[in-house]
């Protein structure tokens, strides 16, 4: 039997919410590289006909702007961001997605997507992307769910890109088996490195000396860079480099908002207490440090300590020295800013 060919679905241009749209505009502006995440991405969607493609990144890395540049290149991609406040709840994503394909007949996610997909050409490829998925709210879904109800499985045609902070693999919040990929930044030190120079030569006039110092004190980290430019844009220049010490207010109630995570206000005395201790040591040392050698040191059970360094991975860089994992915060400048707090908690 005949069919005439389906309509594709009114998705080319999806009606984003004036705080995506300015986030796109903010994350995308004076963007520059990154070839080797969009070639990873495009990629796995000529290999895959369905699938998530997750890119992890330490706080700062640039996740964000990837994804917004990726989003202002390829228009009909659906977009969310679950770090805005009241966009971290799986009820409000699923509204959101469902007001931007204008589409109100569903019983859930993954029945909207499977309408979607029955209806989309062979060749045509329906994606939303998700910036911050470490942001979701799940307290309010029902235990053992995917973090906003993503799908186990998905149809043909569909796809999910998403960024979030480094997690371990038991902390995931997600059960997928349908094709997948993680692209984590750290794995490519040089790409990194070299993007942070080309994005730093646009405000250094390509002063190579300046622009190599800079980089260094990057550590490859595209917030600490950015929020330094900004807020030092007329001290850049070679004989006023000793300036460009100390952080600009909007890096300092950064680094304040992953202290509140790492040890909420609203804690015990007790717990308070002991995050700070495994904090301070984290903090004093140069380097890289063990569990076990925090737990010797403030006289802790080891076992306590890997657990709050399990729940503070995104903030932490690990590294594995003679078949042990070590410890050490993810940027020097967040520990300069840690060093400088009275009380951590």
């Amino acid at each position: 039997m005949n069919t005439s060919p389906r309509p594709p679905m009114p998705i080319n241009s999806p009606s984003y919410p004036t705080e995506f749209q300015q986030v796109i505009l903010k994350k995308s502006q004076n963007f520059v590289g990154r070839t080797f995440v969009f070639t990873a991405i495009s990629n796995f969607l000529q290999r895959y006909d369905r699938g998530y493609f997750t890119i992890i990144g330490a706080p700062g890395s640039g996740k964000s702007a990837i994804l917004a540049k990726y989003v202002t290149e390829n228009p009909q991609v659906l977009y969310y961001n679950a770090q805005l406040p009241d966009k971290n709840r799986a009820e409000e994503f699923i509204t959101t997605i469902s007001t931007q394909i204008e589409t109100e007949n569903f019983t859930s996610l993954h029945s909207l997507l499977q309408q979607i997909s029955d209806k989309l050409e062979p060749q045509q490829e329906f994606i939303i992307a998700i910036d911050a998925l470490d942001a979701v709210n799940h307290t309010d879904q029902t235990k053992g769910s995917n973090l906003f109800y993503l799908p186990r499985y998905l149809p043909r045609g569909v796809y999910f890109l998403l960024t979030r902070r480094p997690y371990l693999r038991k902390q995931s919040g997600l059960l997928i088996e349908t094709p997948f990929q993680i692209l984590d930044l750290a794995t490519y030190p040089q790409q990194n490195h070299e993007d942070i120079q080309s994005y730093i030569r646009q405000y250094v006039n390509n002063d190579e000396e300046l622009t190599a110092e800079l980089t260094a004190k990057s550590e490859n980290n595209f917030m600490y860079t950015s929020a330094k430019l900004s807020d030092h844009l007329s001290q850049i220049l070679p004989a006023a480099f000793e300036k460009f010490d100390g952080l600009p207010p909007g890096l300092e109630a950064y680094y304040q908002q992953h202290l509140h995570k790492m040890i909420p206000p609203n804690s015990s005395s007790q717990e308070k207490e002991f995050k700070s201790s495994v904090l301070s040591v984290l903090v004093q040392v140069s380097s890289v440090v063990s569990a076990e050698s925090i737990a010797s040191t403030i006289d802790a059970d080891e076992y306590d300590v890997e657990e709050v360094l399990e729940n503070w991975r995104e903030f932490l860089t690990l590294q594995e020295i003679d078949g042990e994992i070590r410890y050490s915060l993810y940027h020097s400048s967040f520990r300069d800013f840690l060093s400088k707090q009275v009380n951590f908690g």
